[in-house]
């Protein structure tokens, strides 16, 4: 019996749907899609590193120095070559051993390896037609099971914590730096570290990425948090805002806009529902708001191993969104040269909808100014 059940579980997954898509060969490079299927995480440098998958053979191309690191993770055979020898030979042992040698093969490839990887691998086969994995590994990654859920929801109790705390810090002359810095202290005294961390004060929060600068926390000023950790090897993300003061009743009346398409898109999230449909849910209020053209992105994007992964919630993606899958429902309006205001919430679709990770409300939260 395999000393690594879950890897054995999800590879026989992933021959399954390998079978039902007609692949005859799945190549990964050090990438989250290896993380998951073997938990495997070699360090990533020009070696040439691949688990290659065919219908009846799983195995690794291995430079000998991660070897014996690799072992600690995986019971899969390694092909293993050393530096003065090249991978030439050892990749070529694996090809044949998945059987992977006769013209014509359809191969699945990680679109997020290295280009010199791919080539290798290519020009060492005959004809091949090739893809990316969103049919065959992505479509197993995209659907969430019990223990994923798991870690994700402690990231996000974390997380709700380090924002909750990040505003109950908040105080007159401090910099959205000082702010990071506290939000990433925190991070670290609860076993997490940090993912990102956007900090936007005042006019900083109209750029919807902003990167957190010297900018100053003064009296009547809005705040964006848009923050997440990484706790037991899953991300947490949200966005919350706040006002440092007495919030002018402009803002209130876009927090209010904000706040109800997140709750449209939610109710807009269940199996079936096409992602654009939930796009759709939310950008429909903030335009009959009349803040149309200041919403500048996408609703949302899917959350698993990486931070950003599919299913992505866009005006033009047709995906049909199924139980487990995870993502964020993110409608913002940025008024430049104002503020910004978005509001985020990290789901998973359950049958009867969208459940939500976070436990904080997304109140507006109101800070008196202070010094």
């Amino acid at each position: 019996m395999t000393a690594f059940p879950l890897a054995q579980t999800r590879l026989s997954a992933l021959r399954s749907l390998m079978q039902s898509t007609g692949t005859d060969l799945l190549a990964l490079g050090p990438s989250s899609h290896m993380a998951w299927l073997s938990d495997v995480h070699p360090h990533g440098d020009e070696r040439p590193v691949m688990l290659l998958v065919s219908r009846d053979y799983a195995g690794f191309l291995m430079p000998s120095l991660n070897a014996a690191s690799a072992r600690q993770s995986t019971d899969l055979p390694f092909h293993m070559w050393r530096d003065a020898d090249g991978p030439e030979q050892a990749l070529h042992d694996l090809l044949a051993a998945c059987n992977a040698t006769r013209p014509g093969l359809s191969v699945v490839l990680d679109e997020t390896m290295r280009t010199d990887f791919a080539l290798l691998l290519l020009d060492h086969l005959n004809t091949p037609t090739r893809r990316f994995t969103q049919d065959t590994i992505g479509a197993l990654r995209a659907r969430k099971d019990a223990a994923e859920f798991d870690a994700i929801k402690a990231a996000h109790l974390l997380n709700d914590k380090a924002v909750q705390a990040a505003f109950d810090a908040l105080c007159e002359g401090m910099t959205e730096r000082d702010l990071v810095r506290f939000i990433q202290d925190f991070y670290g005294a609860h076993g997490a570290t940090l993912e990102f961390c956007s900090v936007c004060f005042g006019p900083s929060g109209a750029f919807p990425h902003h990167t957190p600068g010297e900018t100053r926390l003064e009296r009547d000023m809005p705040v964006l948090l848009d923050t997440g950790c990484r706790l037991n090897g899953y991300p947490s993300d949200m966005t919350r805002c706040g006002y440092f003061g007495t919030p002018d009743a402009t803002y209130t009346e876009v927090f209010a806009v904000v706040d109800r398409a997140v709750a449209a898109a939610l109710a807009a999230a269940r199996p079936g529902a096409l992602a654009c449909d939930v796009d759709k849910a939310a950008r429909d209020v903030i335009a009959d708001a009349g803040y149309g053209d200041r919403f500048l992105h996408r609703t949302g994007h899917g959350l698993g191993i990486d931070i950003h992964e599919p299913p992505y919630i866009t005006a033009t993606a047709t995906t049909p969104l199924a139980e487990g899958n995870v993502f964020s429902i993110e409608p913002g309006i940025y008024l430049e040269g104002r503020f910004g205001l978005r509001l985020e919430e990290i789901v998973i679709l359950r049958a009867n909808g969208a459940e939500v990770f976070s436990n904080m409300p997304r109140d507006l939260v109101v800070r008196p100014a202070r010094e």
